[in-house]
């Protein structure tokens, strides 16, 4: 089975990387955008994602990974909003910045870069790999 990469924003204020470490696992809710819905419909069970603190930091910190694909978001009776469950992986050995982001070429057609504004985005297998290397993590692939 073939993985996909995403990348999710998430305000810390709100909902930190380190508030999903605390917890070990949460549903990823709340969103509003048919797009976003629409990459979270796509998301498969044990697919990656890159979680990035959004507002304050701007940055990539970490890497969780799905472990149920969309469900109806328990925050809303609107049927047309999905959730899905994720877990942590594991932090960056160092966070990347947006700024190190947009400076790098060989990420400049990332979603994070073209759509800024988008909360749940598609990541090639390409562009998650660079973001490891620029962090210097390491991860096993299973």
């Amino acid at each position: 089975m073939a993985r996909s990469y995403w990348l999710a924003k998430s305000e810390p204020s709100a909902y930190s990387w380190e508030q999903l470490v605390s917890d070990g696992s949460t549903y990823w809710d709340g969103v509003r955008n048919y797009q976003a819905r629409n990459n979270l419909n796509a998301m498969k069970k044990g697919d990656w994602m890159l979680f990035y603190h959004s507002v304050k930091g701007c940055e990539v910190v970490g890497i969780a990974r799905v472990t149920r694909e969309a469900y109806p978001d328990p925050t809303t009776d609107d049927e047309r909003w999905v959730a899905v469950d994720i877990e942590p992986l594991r932090a960056l050995e160092r966070p990347v910045p947006l700024s190190e982001i947009k400076a790098d070429p060989a990420l400049a057609e990332m979603a994070l870069v073209r759509q800024s504004r988008l909360s749940v985005m598609p990541v090639t297998r390409t562009e998650f790999d660079r973001i490891l290397k620029l962090s210097g993590t390491k991860l096993r692939r299973r």
